[in-house]
């Protein structure tokens, strides 16, 4: 009996091992819990194409969008922890839902192994042709001349543009009107026309239309210029002080994944977000290149939880 206990041990200890040496064996499903065509997605897509050339299994991309992420997230957390279903999102799955969706089916803190936050961006401020605030000490100005009229536009309540204006006003002691949208593009699309004011927009979303001039870049949300928008202040430089932020792209796995699977995959999906062919034409739409360790993205996404469930709080922020 004693013996076949040991046995026993042994195989269940060497099971992960084994797996991870194999791994995978079959195609591994990123479910992007947002619809095609966005920022998650083209990472995602990035990411599936070169595991797939690393590994020679497929890494097809689902895109299961529903409630700012949380029903992807929900189907992730439902499958089996063996490293053939990753999760590909933003940061509202892993740090903004919790504090906005009472009936939230899934935890973030709990229901997912974090492999890596894979890339970040600054948000940029930008005005269509009716806004005429040239910076933003004349949009400031503006606002608290006339609290609640001006408009700006985001992707829904919640998403990292709708959170960085509520941000900003709360750093202002101003107030502007939020219009939110079913999305990034239509969004953009009646700032272009004019529908809407101004936006913080995902730099990577809005730049050509800054680079083509229908759109004015005000400032940008990171901590140092964008490479993309040397002549746009920051926000600090602006006189906003306190108001940096990062939209981010990371990957998780659901809960339980073998230590060696998870480390495996941090190497892979590391490697891909810097290497030579990948990494300029990131830098080149204004991502930044974060790849960091499981225990990094842990730390890091404990200070997002307690960041954004501040400025939901005090600005009173409901889902749509």
């Amino acid at each position: 009996m004693k013996f076949r206990a040991c046995l026993a041990a042994l195989l269940l200890a060497a099971t992960p091992l084994a797996h991870a040496a194999d791994y995978p064996t079959k195609p591994v499903t990123i479910v992007v819990p947002f619809p095609a065509g966005g920022s998650t997605d083209n990472i995602a897509r990035i990411i599936g194409a070169k595991m797939t050339e690393k590994t020679g299994q497929p890494f097809p991309v689902e895109n299961k969008p529903g409630a700012t992420g949380a029903i992807g997230a929900a189907q992730v957390k439902r499958a089996a922890a063996d490293g053939y279903t990753l999760l590909v999102s933003s940061l509202a799955v892993f740090v903004v839902n919790p504090h906005l969706q009472k009936m939230l089916q899934y935890d973030p803190t709990k229901d997912f192994d974090l492999i890596t936050v894979a890339v970040q961006a600054p948000n940029v401020l930008v005005a269509g042709p009716s806004g005429d605030a040239k910076d933003l000490a004349a949009l400031v100005t503006q606002l608290k001349a006339k609290p609640d009229s001006l408009t700006f536009a985001s992707s829904g309540s919640g998403s990292s543009d709708h959170l960085t204006a509520e941000l900003f006003w709360q750093q202002t002691a101003t107030k502007g009107v939020h219009v939110p949208y079913k999305g990034g593009a239509p969004a953009i699309q009646d700032l272009l026309g004019g529908q809407v004011q101004y936006s913080f927009q995902n730099i990577n979303a809005v730049i050509p239309h800054i680079q083509a001039g229908k759109l004015r870049a005000i400032a940008v949300t990171g901590s140092q210029r964008s490479p993309l928008l040397p002549n746009v202040p920051t926000m600090a430089e602006g006189g906003v002080k306190n108001a940096e932020v990062y939209s981010w792209q990371a990957v998780a796995a659901p809960k339980g994944l073998p230590a060696d699977v998870r480390a495996r995959l941090n190497k892979d999906i590391v490697a891909i977000v810097n290497d030579p062919s990948v990494k300029p034409k990131l830098l080149e739409v204004g991502f930044e290149i974060v790849g960091n360790t499981p225990a990094e993205f842990e730390a890091f996404q404990q200070k997002e939880l307690a960041r954004w469930k501040q400025v939901i709080e005090t600005g009173n922020i409901t889902a749509n």
